[in-house]
């Protein structure tokens, strides 16, 4: 069923003169704030008494304006002053700037979707706004899930969960909060990424879905945007993700699995034998070019290898010129106090050194040059996670999606998976040469 924009756009001249024609006066001046009549089908809440509604899309789907009038629907009644089937509202964004920024200032949050006499105001000390009926939205921050500890709410809006780095803690938070009324519910508006999470809230028998890809809203959109990111990215990993809204689950022959990454979280080790940052500089020196990747890690290496233990501590990868990543490398180097810089030559050759020496003459550099393939490389790196010997302080998201993209045939996503080249050479530096030197096949003694 097309909603009445979509059908409006699509009319003659004539037919839209007489549609028109034929309202009075008031109705004129509300139209531009019944949503219900210009929003897109995935953007209209499905029927039923459903607990969670996730409106899953495409980068720039519109799922912004569908959240805040949702919210809008909630709280108010028929006339300013009356109320609403909701009275208090919890708005959760990765932080409170993107809550604020976004949800409500944002050219699609509340603030601008609001007619002037039900706008509501906005209190920057309490991060809180308050309709003309005493209605509130209160923002909050995944970064800090205990903020929702004491709060009640009976509707709630969640943006961009999937990638909140605390998403499971805060979303357990948010169900204990929403307590009040007959029927809360809570509205979830994401790009979709593979994460636990998102997949249980999808899985649930309360939870309904709508969907739409970043096309479905290409007449709110630039055209020369949709074209240059179709090129880019259309069929690919990345594309389906970021602009056909797809959940992409593990893909056939991944070295790192979605689970593994999540059972491989924990804290550092209280002592660590030795840190390396390890460089993964791009093949052109550009600003333009691939990331560099950039990756500490620690190890604990005392006894024997079997017990030994490694924790990724940092993604410190970045775009830039040579400048601009020699200068991160050294700081990464300098921030965690480590042990040893390791990068791939095979590319820049004495380039490579020459820029890190520029930036910390200091450094106790290595070169490393790369005679297997990629997967060949990342075998034995994916090999200590299964057994449980790799921990990541928090969540790495650029860093475990392109692990997640690493086959045994090789690199399945866009460009070169520069941080896991770094991730695999930090461990091989780390823990699987010297437990070569140790002695014995480290496949089968070690690993």
């Amino acid at each position: 069923m097309r909603s009445g924009g979509v059908w409006l756009s699509s009319a003659t001249p004539e037919v839209i003169d007489d549609f028109l024609n034929g309202l009075s006066d008031a109705a004129l001046l509300a139209l531009p704030w019944m949503f219900e009549f210009w929003a897109l089908p995935h953007q209209l809440p499905p029927e039923g008494a459903w607990k969670s509604w996730v409106i899953m899309g495409g980068r720039g789907a519109g799922k912004t304006r569908a959240g805040a009038e949702w919210v809008r629907a909630q709280v108010e009644g028929a006339r300013p002053s009356d109320p609403g089937r909701a009275s208090r509202v919890a708005l959760v964004a990765e932080t409170l700037d993107q809550a604020r920024e976004v949800m409500v200032f944002g050219e699609s949050g509340i603030l601008a979707c609001s007619p002037p006499d039900r706008r509501p105001q906005w209190n920057g000390t309490r991060r809180m706004l308050t309709w003309p009926n005493g209605a509130t939205a209160q923002c909050f921050s995944a970064h800090d899930p205990d903020t929702l500890h004491g709060p009640q709410f009976d509707a709630a809006w969640v943006d961009e969960l999937a990638k909140w780095k605390k998403a499971q803690e805060t979303w357990d938070q948010l169900q204990f909060a929403l307590r009040l009324g007959a029927n809360p519910q809570q509205v979830v508006t994401t790009t979709p990424q593979n994460i636990p999470v998102l997949k249980a809230i999808l899985k649930n028998p309360s939870t309904v879905m709508t969907h739409a890809p970043t096309d479905a809203n290409r007449a709110y959109l630039a055209k020369s945007f949709l074209e240059e990111v179709q090129t880019r990215y259309g069929g690919q990993w990345l594309g389906r993700q970021e602009l056909e809204g797809e959940l992409i689950e593990d893909i056939d022959g991944a070295l790192w699995t979605t689970d593994m990454l999540e059972a491989a979280r924990g804290p550092s080790p209280d002592r660590l034998s030795r840190i390396v940052v390890a460089v993964d500089p791009p093949v052109t020196a550009k600003a333009t070019s691939d990331e560099c990747g950039i990756v500490v890690v620690g190890v604990m290496t005392e006894g024997n290898p079997r017990d030994w233990r490694a924790v990724v501590l940092e993604d410190a990868s970045i775009s830039g010129t040579p400048t601009d990543w020699a200068r991160a490398s050294v700081a990464a180097y300098e921030r965690h106090g480590a042990d040893r810089m390791v990068a791939e030559v095979n590319q820049g050759g004495d380039m490579v050194e020459a820029m890190i020496r520029q930036q910390g003459a200091l450094v106790a550099y290595r070169g490393v040059s790369a005679s297997k393939g990629k997967s060949s490389r990342a075998e034995p790196v994916a090999a200590l996670y299964e057994q449980g010997r790799v921990v990541h302080c928090g969540r790495l998201r650029k860093l475990e999606d392109q692990m997640c993209l690493m086959t045994r045939s090789g690199f399945k996503g866009v460009g070169s998976p520069d941080r896991v080249d770094a991730l695999v050479w930090a461990l091989h530096e780390a823990m699987i040469e010297p437990a070569k030197a140790y002695g014995g096949d480290p496949r089968m003694q070690v690993l």
